[in-house]
């Protein structure tokens, strides 16, 4: 028996060979285990071209750590941070920067609609004060991609800073620090790298990282301390996540190999095409058009049945082996299928069999008519 595929976007599936570095202990002082850092902090930035202008900051946690300490670093005391929220981790970010006592503003979008850059540009040139601006590239609760270099022009043109949590999107979509002006992308290993969770990083200008010394309202978090360390020892301030490191060595190489970032792009979007229309044969439909659809992670409305419970359909396709991820919206009844992690066409095809097959189980199953019946049904309509 395998163990279940995870079609979520983080922890996620990962390879046999990410899975084997992690049988081997590191001492947090070695000089192994420095030089494992230094390599993967070098492939980070190059893997964003930022090798000219931006430096990699590793940390222990979630993204949501490495998101957090990018905001209470780089934030001045003295500055105000604007939000673009169009999701449940635009919101988070709002709620960190409350929780820090930033000054702060929250431009606001539904759930499904992409940032308007324009109104961006508005809110810029109406409040001179802001000098930061924070947004999620791809919005998880969704999978909605937003238009990040619109985006980043108009912070740009007005003097500003953009922030960029790139959780899921780094190292997969494009983004390009030589062309596209960001002070700071924000990730982490258990995503589109394919690693385990438990280590974030922040790619952020040189620059701005050493104008922040002092400006963190955090110890731990503090991620110009951080990196100074770094840089004098090689070592991290605190106990980092050895083993988390060691198998972001072994994903990025094994991300290398493959291709790098347009082959990564290139599975993924196989995958998601895939699953939208193998689910969309049973009767599921996408919640975004597809034009704002990244290949990263599928929102679906739930089955339109008065019996309709998420956890009923979780166990049913857990108990097929594939693992999915509850809905993150308020208002619609949803839920997420990933297309990331070490998985292709094979383990699709099958998770597309195990949430068809949990469906008819449970009484929720609404084929849609195959493209020769549609075909045939219209024929006799205009007959």
């Amino acid at each position: 028996m395998r163990e279940p595929i995870l079609l979520t976007p983080g922890p996620l599936t990962t390879s046999p060979a990410t899975k084997l570095a992690m049988l081997s202990d590191w001492g947090s002082w070695d000089s192994a285990f420095n030089a494992l850092t230094a390599s993967v902090c070098r492939d980070l930035v190059a893997i964003a071209h930022g090798e000219a202008s931006h430096v990699c900051v590793p940390l222990q946690g979630s993204g949501t750590f490495a998101v957090e300490a990018a905001l209470g670093t780089l934030v001045p005391r003295s500055g105000k941070l604007l939000v673009l929220a169009n999701g449940a981790y635009g919101l988070r970010m709002a709620k960190i920067a409350e929780r820090l006592g930033l000054t702060h503003q929250t431009l606001a979008w539904p759930d499904g609609t992409p940032v308007d850059a324009a109104a961006v540009a508005a809110a810029l040139a109406a409040d001179p004060s802001i000098s930061h601006v924070g947004v999620i590239h791809c919005e998880t609760a969704t999978g909605l991609l937003n238009p990040l270099e619109a985006i980043a022009q108009v912070v740009a043109s007005a003097g500003r800073a953009l922030l960029v949590d790139a959780m899921s999107s780094f190292g997969a979509l494009e983004l390009d620090l030589r062309t596209t002006p960001l002070q700071a992308v924000i990730a982490a290993s258990g995503k589109c790298l394919e690693g385990v969770p438990g280590m974030g990083f922040v790619l952020v200008e040189q620059a701005a990282l050493t104008a922040s010394a002092g400006q963190s309202r955090s110890l731990a978090l503090d991620l110009a301390d951080q990196y100074q360390y770094l840089q004098q020892t090689g070592q991290w301030r605190f106990t980092p996540p050895t083993h988390v490191v060691a198998a972001l060595r072994a994903a990025i190489d094994q991300y290398l190999a493959e291709g790098g970032r347009l082959a990564r792009l290139a599975r993924y979007t196989r995958n998601a095409e895939l699953l939208i229309s193998l689910l969309g044969a049973a009767g599921l439909q996408l919640f975004l058009p597809r034009e704002w659809q990244a290949p990263i992670i599928l929102t679906f409305h739930a089955p339109a049945h008065p019996d309709y419970d998420f956890s009923r359909l979780y166990q049913a396709v857990r108990a097929r082996g594939f693992v999915l991820y509850p809905g993150k919206l308020t208002t619609v009844e949803t839920f997420r299928v990933g297309c990331i992690g070490a998985i292709d066409e094979v383990e699709i095809r099958q998770a597309a069999e195990a949430i068809r097959g949990a469906l008819a189980e449970l009484g929720w199953l609404t084929p849609q008519p195959t493209a020769a019946e549609h075909h045939h049904a219209t024929t006799a309509i205009f007959a």
